[in-house]
């Protein structure tokens, strides 16, 4: 068990919860979270770069003029690389940059992720975030308070848009459900801060039935 620090919006520590680090994988497997990594940033590319060759360009495929004779430079064809107009050399095609990885790895990576940010003491636990209306103001002094300004990601228990709107035009600072948690997003910022809903929410696992979505570019 690992005892995590939990502060108010003050920054004052006013208790401790005791994490079962094997809920969050046991142990940090270096190797999957850099294969999360990759998968993520892998499927965050478009891959619709695409050139004409020059098989796909319109015209002749005469010899513009014959080999010897001539005194000028030898020449193929108009739809060679190196006349103006002509096919690009090595054309770019469309191209599919998916890497597929099991959602099992996925929830593991991010746990791994989690408890990282948990032994190197960059998981901050707030007590609550409870807002009536968006303040961004009162949010950005929370940061500060709690030393998470230089960046952080901030993730919630469930979808709150007064504490998205709060922390939306905030340099370098990121909220997400718990639901939506990656690997990648985690690992991204300096800090990672979570209310204790949230927490617990992420230490219950997957439900039965439950949709949880888990901000891949590849699911979505």
């Amino acid at each position: 068990m690992i005892d995590v620090p939990v502060y108010n919006e003050s920054g004052d520590q006013i208790e401790t919860v005791a994490v079962d680090e094997d809920a969050l994988g046991g142990k940090v497997r270096p190797a999957l979270l850099k294969q999360a990594v990759v998968a993520y940033l892998a499927n965050q590319r478009q891959g619709s770069a695409a050139t004409r060759s020059r098989g796909m360009i319109v015209g002749s495929t005469a010899k513009l003029y014959r080999q010897k004779g001539t005194g000028r430079a030898r020449v193929g064809n108009v739809r060679t690389a190196v006349r103006r107009g002509g096919g690009v050399a090595f054309a770019k095609r469309p191209r599919d940059f998916r890497q597929a990885m099991p959602k099992k790895m996925r929830r593991l990576a991010r746990n791994n992720a989690v408890l990282a940010k948990i032994l190197t003491g960059d998981l901050l636990l707030l007590d609550e975030l409870l807002y009536e209306a968006p303040k961004t103001h009162r949010f950005a002094k929370m940061l500060r308070a709690i030393k998470a300004d230089t960046g952080c990601l901030v993730a919630v228990a469930e979808r709150n848009m007064n504490i998205y709107k709060s922390g939306r035009n905030i340099p370098r600072t990121e909220i997400r459900p718990v639901d939506q948690l990656n690997a990648y997003e985690v690992m991204r910022r300096n800090r990672l801060v979570m209310t204790k809903d949230a927490l617990a929410r992420l230490l219950e696992g997957p439900k039965a039935g439950d949709q949880t979505v888990e901000a891949d570019a590849a699911e979505e």
